[in-house]
């Protein structure tokens, strides 16, 4: 009996966020995590943005949000190669979509109030494999900047 009462307080060590479909969906969300652990640290503002954005982006209340989040971190953690997740987003948007998946990315940038080199490069990585150019990048970047510091 004792035993069956201190299973209730056991960790559930078994359990893991299901690994969803690579889909242009929760591949973008595996960015929008990949830019934040850049610079080794996943800070409360960044997850908090990612969640926001995730929610703006298709239309998802704050919980299914941050499921959505974790069933990214699990997808990043199966693919970690960024290359990899950018050809699949490159290859499922249009260039509009590409455009605002960028600034979704400078927007976790700059979440947490500074800009790390780590970051920068995975974003330059983006930019590059998602063929954007470096004008219409640096114009996505001023709008992230300025967008963070009116929130």
């Amino acid at each position: 009996m004792f035993d069956r009462i201190l299973s209730l307080f056991a960790p559930v060590s078994s359990y893991r966020t299901p690994l969803p479909e690579a889909d242009k969906q929760h591949v973008l969300g595996a960015l929008l995590v990949k830019v934040a652990h850049a610079d080794r640290t996943y800070l409360f503002q960044e997850v908090e943005r990612i969640d926001r954005i995730l929610a703006h982006r298709f239309d998802l209340n704050r919980l299914e949000a941050a499921k959505m989040r974790a069933r990214c971190e699990r997808l990043l953690e199966e693919m970690p190669d960024i290359a990899d997740l950018l050809h699949i987003l490159h290859d499922a948007t249009d260039k509009a979509e590409r455009e605002t998946s960028l600034r979704a990315l400078w927007q976790v940038v700059y979440a947490d109030g500074q800009r790390h080199q780590a970051e920068d490069r995975v974003v330059t990585m983006a930019q590059t494999l998602l063929g954007i150019d470096p004008e219409t990048c640096a114009r996505l970047r001023a709008e992230a900047l300025a967008a963070a510091g009116t929130s």
